[in-house]
């Protein structure tokens, strides 16, 4: 009988949590719970005879895969996998996978959630500013990024996007205007939507010269991953420019500073909260459960991150 471990510190919603159980039954699979833990021991533990592995944002690192003799597959309920150690995957032939898609609307929503927040000076008393007629920049056109440019539209906002990995054809179609590179888009847009994942070409690539090459009122929006944004550049670009405004859902190492020096241009919210939606946590686990016993009962691989 395989054995499937749902190891969340965050965990799933409790409709999620039951659906993940009945589809192990159907399967004939044994279904672990770890929920809440707050020692890693616990997961060390946890993990040592399991077959599968679904985490959320859980830090899947070489000590934990090497205290699993059994884990054949990994899947991070999410899309973004760096919390997943490849190489130490790799090494023990472990899949890994994400489940691309199922937090997407939930993203997106945060977003404009925190836009309007912080057009409308965080409810205060002052006037704020309308979405409507504004530029907003959507760098990076995947799944969250097509949901942002709908949303943006729907506003009435002027939407334009970049990413060199997808065709300005499928930006067409979205009525979105396609730019031909990011110094382009950041240099047009009052908001940029930030959608990047986290690797050696773009860690810390959101620097000072995009930043102050926004318009007057410039907003960055970051529901991806902190470490895209360089910090020192972000610290630089706020002193700099009293209108720059940062918001984020993965607070940077220098919050403290950024809340202290300019706490009416930035919002932070209090854990990453993209996927907090009952919907997508109930989502993204049916597909994290869907997706090991596909691989174990057809060798599918659709989702694997690390061929």
């Amino acid at each position: 009988m395989k054995k499937v471990l749902v190891a969340t510190e965050k965990p799933f919603s409790k409709d999620a949590v039951i659906a993940i159980g009945e589809e192990c039954k159907k399967a004939g699979y044994e279904l672990v719970l770890l929920e809440k833990y707050t020692d890693k021991a616990d997961l060390l533990k946890a993990v040592k005879d399991v077959d599968a592995l679904i985490i959320r944002s859980d830090k899947v690192t070489p000590e934990v895969i090497d205290h699993a003799d059994n884990l054949k597959i990994v899947v991070r309920g999410g899309a973004g996998y760096d919390n997943v150690d490849l190489p130490a995957s790799n090494a023990k032939g472990i899949v890994v996978m994400n489940t691309p898609g199922q937090n997407s609307n939930a993203v997106a929503e945060l977003a404009f959630g925190m836009m309007l927040s912080m057009a409308r000076n965080k409810f205060n008393p002052k006037a704020g500013t309308e979405l409507r007629c504004k530029t907003i920049g959507i760098h990076a056109y995947g799944n969250i990024g097509r949901l942002i440019a709908e949303i943006g539209k729907g506003f009435g906002m002027e939407v334009y996007a970049y990413d060199p990995f997808v065709c300005n054809c499928k930006m067409e179609e979205d009525n979105v205007k396609p730019l031909d590179s990011a110094k382009d888009l950041y240099a047009k847009c009052q908001y940029i939507s930030l959608h990047l994942p986290v690797n050696e070409q773009t860690k810390d690539s959101i620097n000072y010269d995009l930043l102050n090459s926004m318009p007057k009122n410039a907003v960055l929006v970051n529901t991806a991953r902190k470490e895209v944004v360089n910090e020192a550049d972000l610290l630089k670009i706020m002193a700099d420019r009293p209108d720059f405004k940062y918001i984020s859902d993965i607070a940077p190492k220098c919050r403290e500073e950024l809340e202290a020096n300019y706490a009416d241009r930035v919002f932070f919210t209090p854990k990453k909260m993209g996927a907090q939606t009952g919907e997508a946590n109930f989502n993204a686990g049916m597909a994290a459960i869907k997706q090991i016993i596909g691989y174990f009962e057809k060798g599918d691989t659709t989702c694997q991150v690390n061929k």
